[in-house]
């Protein structure tokens, strides 16, 4: 099983260069940053993981710029965005972002995505809250198109253009893995049609590793591979018997949780967690 970190990139946190150089360091898989615009101030949305909205969430970099910052200081590390808020992002400008990484990075990215929580952020946007999941789809589709086609057109309800040449393609062919955030009812759907991975979050109370089964016999029912799809686990338990168990239950790749804080706090954590990779 894979191990990788996740970590609130902003302007006051450890630099993302310097993560991902500790990373790389300590045998870390992968690297995962999130993804916000902005923050509305009205605060409408409640958010997603109870309470206050942590301050990370209006501070966050730009998921693109700060990964290509980790891929010129590593070689090996795998870069992934987990998530990028594909609702919020045109998608042939997105997609040349993610080729231009892939390219530039070796071939090392996870492209994680998701619809979000936040109506009022993807609001902004020009995105409607019901129709999200629908955006979602077609974008994706979109830039899968641009991605392996020469000449790539689409026709959505959303998304409509006629034949564009987009290059460079990624390195990876037939392009960086899409892994599919969420754990709601039509999440399954998604994942079969145009997923390559799912992404899940471990919460307190709630562990998606139980669905993993279902998740197989929807892949095979669509006739895919039932292990076409790897489970990552975001915000997985840095403890050696959770992580067998997590291993045990086919989940390919575990990620720890860092705090959004300077270089003196984040590096204690990674030790501890590098601790418990090795054990």
């Amino acid at each position: 099983m894979h191990i990788g970190v996740t970590m609130f990139s902003t302007d006051y946190s450890m630099r993302i260069d310097d993560l991902a150089r500790e990373c790389e360091a300590r045998n870390f898989e992968s690297l995962f940053v999130p993804e916000h615009t902005h923050i509305p101030t009205s605060r409408r949305s409640p958010f997603a993981g109870g309470g206050p909205l942590p301050k990370e969430y209006s501070h966050t970099l730009d998921p693109f710029i700060g990964l290509m910052a980790a891929a010129a200081a590593t070689k090996r590390l795998r870069l992934g965005t987990g998530i990028c808020l594909v609702i919020e992002r045109d998608p042939i400008v997105t997609a040349k972002e993610v080729a231009t990484l892939d390219r530039l990075s070796g071939g090392r990215v996870l492209f994680g995505i998701g619809g979000g929580w936040n109506a009022e952020e993807m609001e902004n946007h020009g995105t409607a809250w019901k129709s999200r999941w629908r955006l979602l789809r077609e974008r994706v589709l979109a830039m899968k198109a641009i991605w392996t086609e020469r000449e790539a057109s689409y026709q959505g309800e959303f998304v409509r253009f006629e034949k564009i040449w987009a290059d460079p393609k990624p390195l990876q062919k037939p392009h960086p893995p899409i892994f599919i955030g969420g754990d709601g009812e039509k999440t399954f759907d998604r994942v079969v049609e145009f997923g390559d991975g799912w992404m899940p979050i471990m919460r307190p109370h709630t562990s998606p590793v139980a669905k993993i089964p279902a998740l197989r016999e929807r892949l095979q029912r669509a006739g895919r591979d039932p292990k076409s799809a790897p489970v990552s686990i975001f915000f997985a338990p840095p403890k050696r018997e959770a992580l067998d168990a997590l291993a045990a239950a086919g989940v390919q790749r575990a990620i720890f949780g860092l705090p959004a804080a300077p270089r003196d706090e984040v590096l204690p954590k990674l030790d501890a967690y590098a601790a418990v990779m090795r054990a």
